[in-house]
């Protein structure tokens, strides 16, 4: 066990589920400072994404690993040098707690270990391939009047090719797809960047529309949609 990640051993199928913002744990030793309503937010945690990749490693076979606290205790998918690794503020609300926080404490006991631990589950797969799960708020409150009318989101930095297969796919499942939509992976990307592009290693990165997500019923949804293409991208590029 550990505070920095849960792991779920879905599966002995050499594909990792990796969800940075699966959590909106705030360990009781730290004080965000922050209304306690706003750990339910996007500020906190990406709405529906434990749950999807909990089915989708049940329906692959594949092990996945969860981000264990919330994204404003510390965010998982930022690299270690980076602005925002600590947010102070998030869509407009202030983080007071984490003003004074130490970040080198932050560091070493959730961002390290849960990093060691994607690579060490990908050391122990013959010809890994990593999925991505994300979600993404359709409405910021900083900024009301930016449209976001996909369903999903497909990332990806210099390493295209496991999206160009998955977009027509999912396009062809009935979804509205962003590519590099809302956010560019060029920019957000800190996870991949570090453990599947720096390494050579397929993966596809996803963003799915949390109010598409935030039930039982959508969250199925998304993943009888996403495992199959999944497995299609990783077959293609094995």
């Amino acid at each position: 066990m550990s505070e920095a990640f849960t792991r779920i051993d879905g599966g002995a199928l050499d594909l990792l589920i990796v969800a940075d913002h699966a959590s909106a744990h705030v360990p009781a030793d730290i004080d965000l400072g922050i209304d306690a309503a706003l750990l339910n937010a996007h500020i906190a945690i990406d709405i529906g994404v434990a749950e999807v990749s909990a089915l989708l490693s049940a329906q692959l076979g594949c092990p996945a690993i969860l981000g264990g606290v919330s994204r404003l205790v510390i965010d998982l998918n930022r690299e270690e040098d980076a602005p925002g690794l600590l947010p102070v503020m998030s869509d407009g609300h202030a983080i007071a707690g984490n003003r004074h926080a130490d970040l080198t404490d932050r560091m070493l006991r959730f961002h390290h270990p849960y990093h060691h631990q994607v690579a060490a589950l990908l050391d122990g797969m013959t010809a890994p391939f990593i999925l991505s799960v994300h979600s993404f708020t359709p409405r910021l409150a900083s900024d009301p009047g930016q449209l976001r009318p996909w369903d999903i989101g497909v990332l990806y930095n210099q390493d295209d090719r496991a999206a160009r297969i998955a977009i027509p796919l999912l396009e062809a499942a009935g979804l509205i797809v962003g590519d590099q939509l809302p956010y560019s992976g060029q920019l957000l990307n800190a996870t991949m960047n570090r453990h599947a592009e720096a390494n050579g290693i397929p993966y596809l990165g996803i963003e799915m529309r949390q109010d598409l997500v935030s039930d039982a019923a959508g969250q199925k949804r998304f993943a009888d949609m996403i495992g199959p293409i999944a497995l299609e991208c990783r077959s293609r590029l094995a």
